[in-house]
């Protein structure tokens, strides 16, 4: 929450951007404002401008790289703390919580079986690889 000149302020509403920066949802308030205008971040349903308010009791969808949170705004604040203190700002659906493991078992699924190179390819090597590029250039 915030807090100005030693008393407590209650808060009724904190732009969307704020917000998503203070319950951590992003590293930066830059990148929230991103996401935001990307449409990766839905409120309700609807996609938002990133000045728009945000209230306890709103649903959010945030869509973060692979995984899509869907939680309810449970207190605002538009001061970045502790991890402990965001996860209070906000309730994750169960639906959303299996179905983000869910796709995480996808993906270790499907990244089974690859092998990193040992070593970085020499200079044969990166000819082959750029021979290979060009094929499908033409």
């Amino acid at each position: 929450m915030a807090e100005r000149s030693g008393e407590r302020e209650t808060l009724d509403s904190v732009r969307i951007d704020i917000w998503l920066w203070a319950a951590r949802f992003f590293r930066t308030r830059t990148l929230a404002k991103q996401a935001v205008d990307t449409g990766k971040v839905e409120v309700a349903g609807q996609r938002p401008k990133a000045s728009r308010a945000v209230r306890v009791g709103d649903a959010l969808r945030v869509v973060r790289g692979d995984d899509a949170f869907e939680v309810e705004v449970l207190g605002l604040s538009d001061d970045r703390g502790p991890a402990a203190v965001a996860r209070q700002l906000y309730r994750e659906s169960e639906a959303s919580v299996k179905a983000r493991e869910e796709a995480a078992l996808v993906r270790r699924a499907t990244s089974d079986g690859y092998r990193a190179p040992e070593h970085r390819p020499d200079k044969r090597a990166r000819r082959l690889i750029r021979a290979l590029g060009d094929i499908d250039a033409g």
